[in-house]
């Protein structure tokens, strides 16, 4: 098969199969408030039937993920403390997550065709369990490093089903409002996640888990990190019971290609195609940009937090969650404000973000006078009430760029390529971003670099980045009007 007759058998890939296209397009337009009027404002559709079902299903595809996203974030605070526990060196720590994204990179070439194989919510069945057995793994004395790399397993598999999903059922401008409410609730897991990690591994709450005359005390359980690793479980256990009512959208696939070779020439293709195509190189730039980025800050704002604000792992953990408050705020306003033909107008945001984030190498404890403030009853010292408004705008500005961008892509892949293939390309750019970046930071972490010239150098390189993608995105305008191809129909 030649590389177009590949790429022709891609874009006419969506077989419907006793499917109403009318009603899967209205499946969001009635959800109930707040999102239901927002949508579309269409408040009559016909087969109500259909249109309540797939309404539940698309309920049901944000709890899972919810719950799936919780114990991800949850597990990596406990790893943290684990490694800790093993008195594994401070360079060893951003190393977890550079595990867990690797399969991204290593199975990029198969897991789109793996989620094209069979309906989505089987898909995320599946890899939600290999999720189940990683944290079991590491409960268990699997080295952290190890037994997180195969919960990034499932996860790498999990992530094409989970967005590949939202182009079965929606048309292309209600792409940036459905992803803002999974990106939001995706921030919200992120939120409840690090907190729950953070609460579990405290020593009162551990005490009490460790004090249970439950029947895993006496199965070489005996940590505040294994014991937290319980509880998590029990939530990917629950994301595993939503994904059993994830309704098949009745979307069908050609037969996908079993060979490793040439599942990996058709990746290339489709790699380049998103590469090639003027709107698809910018949005994947940005994504690309944003996700190593993130990884790398989650890592340093604990660092941060330890160094400038005098905080420990549990206490640096809620300030992990104050920037993912921010990114929510930020993902709710991008999909209330910003339309899919607009999507390319919040570039310059991603460069205040990186101006943003230098600010913060130069702020410390130390910097502001020790006043306590009063706030709904709670005492907070001055520099913390100033340090989570920060780190929250940091993330609201974060969240503001990159959930059009995301939509974006979303729907230039699903043009040109099929939705399982096109989430895999856009996963394996931005993971092996998120692996070059935390390597980096490693290495300077292993250097003994100060944590605030770390800072100062990521924010230069985001505002460089960005600047940049601007510029190819002004320069290719000139060429030809790409914002006209936003909302045009798969290509056939």
């Amino acid at each position: 098969m030649t590389v177009r007759q590949a790429a022709r058998r891609r874009r006419s890939a969506v077989q419907p199969r006793q499917f109403d296209t009318a009603a899967a397009q209205g499946s969001l337009q009635t959800i109930a408030s707040p999102a239901g009027a927002a949508l579309t404002g269409v408040t009559e559709v016909r087969d109500g039937d259909k249109v309540e079902s797939m309404k539940k299903g698309f309920y049901t595809i944000m709890a899972a993920q919810f719950f799936s996203s919780l114990a991800d974030n949850a597990l990596l605070i406990a790893a943290i403390a684990l490694l800790t526990e093993l008195h594994s060196p401070q360079w060893m720590t951003p190393l977890l997550k550079l595990f867990f994204v690797l399969s991204y990179v290593i199975l990029a070439a198969f897991v789109g065709a793996f989620a094209d194989s069979m309906p989505k919510g089987r898909v995320m069945l599946i890899t939600n369990a290999i999720k189940v057995v990683g944290c079991a793994i590491m409960m268990f004395g699997l080295h952290p490093l190890l037994a997180y790399g195969v919960v990034g397993f499932g996860a790498a598999a999990y992530s094409p089903a989970k967005y590949g999903i939202l182009t079965e059922l929606l048309p292309p401008e209600k792409l940036v409002l459905a992803n803002g409410w999974i990106e939001g609730l995706t921030v919200g897991s992120i939120i409840l996640g690090t907190v729950v990690g953070g609460a579990l591994i405290s020593v009162h709450v551990s005490d009490i888990l460790m004090r249970l005359d439950l029947p895993w005390i006496n199965t070489g359980i005996d940590t505040p990190a294994e014991a937290a690793m319980v509880v998590i479980m029990l939530f990917y256990v629950i994301a595993s019971v939503f994904n059993l009512f994830i309704p098949d959208t009745g979307a069908r696939y050609p037969q996908q290609e079993k060979n490793p070779i040439k599942l990996i020439a058709e990746f290339g293709d489709c790699f380049l195609a998103l590469w090639r195509d003027k709107l698809g190189q910018i949005s994947l730039a940005v994504t690309t940009l944003f996700w190593g980025v993130g990884a790398t800050l989650q890592f340093i704002v604990l660092k941060w937090a330890e160094k400038s604000l005098g905080l420990n792992l549990s206490q640096g953990a809620l300030l992990q969650a104050v920037v993912a408050v921010g990114v929510a705020v930020g993902a709710i306003a991008a999909a209330a404000r910003i339309p899919l033909r607009k999507s390319l107008s919040v570039l310059p945001f991603g460069v205040a973000m990186g101006v943003t984030v230098m600010i913060m190498a130069f702020y410390t404890k130390d910097a502001m006078p020790q006043v306590t403030l009063n706030i709904l009853g709670m005492n907070m010292p001055l520099y913390m009430a100033i340090a989570y408004v920060f780190l929250m705008l940091v993330g609201a500005m974060s969240g503001y760029f990159v959930v059009p961008m995301n939509a974006l892509l979303q729907h230039r892949g699903h043009v040109l390529l099929s939705a399982g293939h096109s989430i895999a390309v856009q996963n394996f750019n931005e993971n092996v971003s998120v692996l070059l970046m935390l390597c980096l930071y490693a290495l300077l972490i292993k250097l003994n670099v100060p944590i605030g010239v770390v800072i100062i150098a990521l924010g230069l390189f985001i505002c460089l980045t960005m600047m940049l993608v601007i510029k190819l995105h002004k320069y290719n305008m000139r060429a030809f009007n790409s914002l006209a191809m936003i909302g045009e129909d798969k290509h056939h």
